[in-house]
């Protein structure tokens, strides 16, 4: 079988930069990933297409083809009181080369890696540890198999469900981490849905709403 969209690929490989062992992964506990679904970077992914199982493979990757630029302008200072826990400054965390994760402006989690520590402030890099440099690959593909329905629904390890359910209360039919409105809803009950009901909605599709529904509600969270 060859390496195609909607397969589960194994490989063993060892990524090189700047002349030294970056990440690799043997034979005995490969990378597995479903492949044509966007998991592994685009340029990996089509230099693997159409091999077999045993197939070698070697390539490098541009910072283009990669994870992109080094920029400048996300490397930036921050005031300790953002580290504060309890009051009191978390300086265990802050030693530089240490990766933190912080929230972003869109509430979504970033690795940061402190670069130093001031008196007052600390200055922490958001980019990519790979941003800027090429990556040379070798490897061999180890097996490939058709992934199951239930693998292109949820990941190989559960990696697409929602990472929260409905909030719609326990009468609702929203299941936990699945939206029982239909392809075309936009009621918000599933992950990444915005809730389209108004400023004034109670509905349950916004975080720290509730459902006005009642306890024999399958509405859906606001289905219209």
């Amino acid at each position: 079988m060859k390496v195609g969209k909607n397969k589960v690929v194994a490989v063993s490989y060892e990524l090189n930069v700047e002349g030294k062992t970056a990440d690799k992964a043997g034979s005995e506990a490969p990378l597995e990933y479903i492949h044509g679904t966007g998991m592994l970077l685009p340029k990996f992914e089509s230099e693997l297409e159409e091999k077999e199982p045993g197939d070698n493979f070697e390539f490098t990757l541009t910072p283009e083809e990669g994870y992109g630029a080094y920029e400048p302008k996300y490397k930036t200072d921050i005031p300790k009181s953002a580290f504060e826990i309890d009051g009191k400054v978390r300086e265990d965390l802050l030693v530089p080369g240490n990766i933190i994760p912080m929230l972003n402006s869109a509430g979504q989690v970033i690795q940061g890696k402190v670069e130093s520590v001031g008196e007052d402030s600390v200055t922490m890099d958001f980019n990519h540890p790979m941003a800027g440099k090429t990556l040379h690959f070798t490897g061999k593909v180890e097996s490939v198999r058709e992934a199951s329905e239930k693998e292109l629904k949820e990941g190989l390890h559960g990696e697409y469900l929602p990472k929260e359910g409905c909030h719609c209360g326990d009468g609702c039919h929203c299941k936990e981490g699945e939206c029982s409105c239909g392809d075309d809803c936009d009621c918000g009950c599933g992950e990444g849905k915005e809730c389209s009901c108004g400023d004034d909605c109670n509905c349950g599709c916004g975080e720290s709403k509730e459902c006005s529904c009642g306890d024999d509600c399958n509405c859906g969270c606001g289905d219209k």
